[in-house]
């Protein structure tokens, strides 16, 4: 088991290091305060653990088997994609309108009443939760490679569904510190990727490749 555990974290390391989808909107959402980072990571992982306890129960190989029903998904999650990029493209042309005259750093949480501060606060917490967990939930790949991920560290003789429950909630809460790394990073930077046009280009990068993302999984059969 410890050897198994290990492999298995190691194998964790090299997924969540590899860029996606789920990255670049963590990263976006730490460019507004590492508040949203975090919920965005919490949220993605969410979704994590979901897809598998799902393929724990088997029940991914019926989304694998079914055409139309990985097709509806397939299209839903190039339309989750498009619309966080249309978002940050919108997110940056706003910034260069609100801040062409000014190069100087921002911080969204700053000014403002405290009740209103707070209340917004709340709902861009829910906002960044919610866009971590509807990306990955709509994501099949993500779903088909939980499938086919997880039972390879399942160690020989053990009971096959909580061992697959179990290695989902670690791989989430695994990743959970990994993307946290991010966030962190994202904030000691916050002094340089807060001026305006810095910023401006990172929503426009972001944008751009959520946008490429999702129209190659439109486009992917």
């Amino acid at each position: 088991m410890p050897t198994s555990l290990l492999a298995f974290l190691g194998a964790c390391t090299l997924v969540a290091a590899s860029p996606g989808p789920s990255t670049v909107l963590i990263v976006k959402q730490s460019l507004r305060s590492r508040r949203s980072g975090f919920l965005t990571v919490l949220g993605n992982e969410t979704g994590v653990f979901v897809w598998g306890v799902v393929a724990a129960f088997g029940l991914t190989a019926l989304l694998t088997a079914s055409q139309a029903a990985y097709a509806v998904l397939r299209f839903a999650g190039a339309a989750v994609l498009v619309w966080f990029g249309v978002q940050a493209l919108r997110q940056a042309r706003r910034t260069k309108q609100a801040h062409g005259f000014d190069e100087g750093g921002f911080d969204d949480d700053a000014d403002g009443d405290d009740g209103e501060s707070r209340g917004r606060a709340e709902r861009g917490g829910w906002a960044a939760y919610r866009g971590g967990l509807l990306l990955n939930l709509a994501n099949p790949k993500a779903a088909v490679f939980a499938l086919s991920f997880l039972p390879q560290f399942v160690p020989e003789g053990a009971p096959h569904l909580p061992a697959m429950v179990g290695l989902a909630a670690i791989w989430a809460v695994y990743e959970v510190g990994y993307y946290s790394v991010y966030v962190w990073f994202v904030g000691r930077m916050k002094r340089v990727l807060s001026r305006a046009g810095a910023r401006r280009r990172l929503e426009q990068v972001s944008g751009g490749v959520l946008l490429l993302l999702g129209l190659r999984l439109a486009l992917d059969g």
